[in-house]
């Protein structure tokens, strides 16, 4: 009952403020986002959100999940007087021109909207500091970007401290059997080396013209950059999630030793709480449902303190 009464007051909170806010889309390049201020608050912080991975939209959703990650989280960090930039990945939606052939896709596209982003905040000069939040892949994508533009606050939100190659195959190997497994664990492994698969093994759908730019995000290691990062930082792992494990959580909170870190047992890979595995899976296409109330208490105050080292 007391989640439940939580999650009630967690819902009026956003709504309240959602009525109150201005929210314009902006177009940074080929980039489509959507801004959204607070109003009456004059120069506040602004939470530049990063999607997971896939085609994922300004919402944070995708082609067959639509769990709506972003879309809440926003709506919570502005009712609690926070700005948020959030946009529509490349490939969310229909492929644009301007972003060239699918096939010449590399991550580093990925890495470069979020920087021109950045540096669209910071050169609006409406907010009091730029904040990079990334959401599972989203994380590697904030971690990176922050190597090209000046940041204030990172936040890393369920994120892998692994190679996305790696994690992957970590996560076939926990739900395949090892006959099926093997094949799946090699072919990535040549992905990841470089190399062209074709065919591929059954339960694993990476078109051979795709592959070089899969490859681009299956070997970024995330470990050596972040300790470069010099903003501060906050970390949050989820012990109900099933994509990102733990140790990566431990990973990450060790990489980067000053950071501040958040571990919530009962929350999911897409922020929610959730009691079994099939409530896990139901939580990614429930739009309605809250995100962890702990989770959004921590973000929004690491965002807006003052001092945070």
């Amino acid at each position: 009952m007391r989640a439940v009464l939580a999650a009630i007051g967690l819902l009026l909170f956003a709504l309240t403020a959602a009525a109150s806010a201005e929210e314009s889309k902006i177009t940074v390049g080929a980039i489509d986002a959507v801004l959204t201020t607070p109003a009456g608050v004059e120069r506040p912080p602004v939470a530049l959100l990063i999607a997971g991975s896939g085609s994922t939209d300004h919402d944070g959703n995708g082609p067959q999940m639509k769990p709506a990650t972003l879309k809440k989280l926003s709506e919570q960090l502005i009712a609690r007087n926070i700005a948020t930039l959030r946009y529509d990945k490349r490939g969310a939606g229909t492929w644009k021109p301007e972003f060239g052939k699918p096939e010449d896709f590399r991550f580093k596209d990925y890495v470069e909207d979020a920087a021109a982003l950045v540096s669209y905040l910071h050169a609006s000069g409406k907010f009091s500091r730029v904040v990079l939040v990334g959401h599972s892949e989203g994380g590697l994508v904030a971690i990176l970007a922050a190597q090209k533009q000046p940041i204030d606050r990172l936040v890393l939100l369920a994120t892998a401290a692994r190679k996305q190659g790696d994690l992957l195959k970590a996560q076939f190997e926990k739900k395949l059997p090892p006959e099926t497994y093997g094949p799946i664990a090699k072919a990535i492994d040549a992905i990841m080396a470089g190399q062209i698969v074709d065919p591929l093994p059954p339960g694993l759908s990476i078109p051979p013209a795709l592959q070089p730019g899969i490859a681009s995000a299956f070997t970024e290691d995330p470990i050596a950059p972040l300790k470069k990062v010099q903003a501060p930082m906050l970390i949050v792992g989820g012990g109900r999630d099933r994509q990102v494990a733990r140790l990566d959580f431990l990973a990450l909170s060790t990489a980067a030793s000053t950071a501040k870190t958040l571990w919530v047992p009962e929350m999911n890979h897409v922020l929610v709480d959730v009691d079994n595995d099939a409530d896990d899976l139901a939580a990614y296409n429930q739009p309605e449902r809250p995100l962890d109330a702990t989770m959004i208490e921590e973000v929004a105050a690491f965002i807006s303190e003052n001092g945070v080292r």
